[in-house]
């Protein structure tokens, strides 16, 4: 893979003892190893259910590893669980001004680079749990004008397992990224396998 992070990585955090038990109840495992930087981009792929979100919230609460997640601004609107989602990490976007989203998310990226700040952006980026020809492409236009490490984990319903210790460093050759990608989510299953998108960019999406 070009520009691989090897572990250990130097970022780590504590998790929540409780979350890690509610995990182990339901039959789900993760791996681990810390970030290799403060600011990044992680893809959690595949998506193609429902029951992706919470058991990626209840694996966020165990890592301890706080994200921040694109979400539909329609959700952002409904009483309470707007609020909630922001709790949690979500940042609404407003699909028709794509370009817009992509820019702002570089420029606070960037601030944040300049002023040692963490922030970690957490995206699915078929962007949505039904079958797709392909990937929305923000992530990948946010991670390459940042110029920040993108994450891959893994969320595989066959084992019950979440792996995310796979770092990249994007070249700017979105044939050679993707497949590179694409080599470290081989094998990984949805609990729909039949929805889970190819993987390869659709440049005609929006950002997430």
């Amino acid at each position: 893979m070009n520009g691989q992070f090897p572990p250990p990585h130097p970022v780590q955090f504590r998790g929540s003892a409780l979350a890690q038990a509610a995990l182990r109840g339901l039959g789900w495992r993760y791996e681990f190893d810390g970030l290799p930087a403060m600011q990044g981009v992680m893809l959690i792929y595949p998506h193609t259910s429902n029951w992706d979100f919470p058991i990626g919230l209840l694996l966020k609460w165990a890592l301890g590893m706080p994200v921040h997640f694109w979400g539909k601004d329609s959700l952002f609107r409904i009483p309470l669980f707007g609020s909630w989602l922001k709790w949690v990490g979500g940042v609404p976007v407003n699909r028709r001004a794509a370009h817009g989203v992509v820019d702002n998310m570089v420029s606070l990226i960037r601030d944040k680079k300049r002023s040692g700040g963490y922030f970690w952006l957490a995206l699915t980026p078929e962007g949505t749990r039904s079958y797709q020809p392909g990937w929305r492409s923000g992530f990948y236009r946010v991670a390459l004008a940042a110029d920040v490490p993108v994450g891959l984990a893994c969320l595989d319903f066959g084992s019950k397992r979440l792996t995310f210790r796979s770092f990249l460093q994007l070249t700017g050759d979105p044939v050679q990224d993707m497949r590179d990608i694409a080599l470290a989510f081989e094998g990984s299953r949805g609990m729909h396998p039949a929805q889970a998108s190819p993987i390869r960019l659709d440049t005609e999406k929006g950002p997430s």
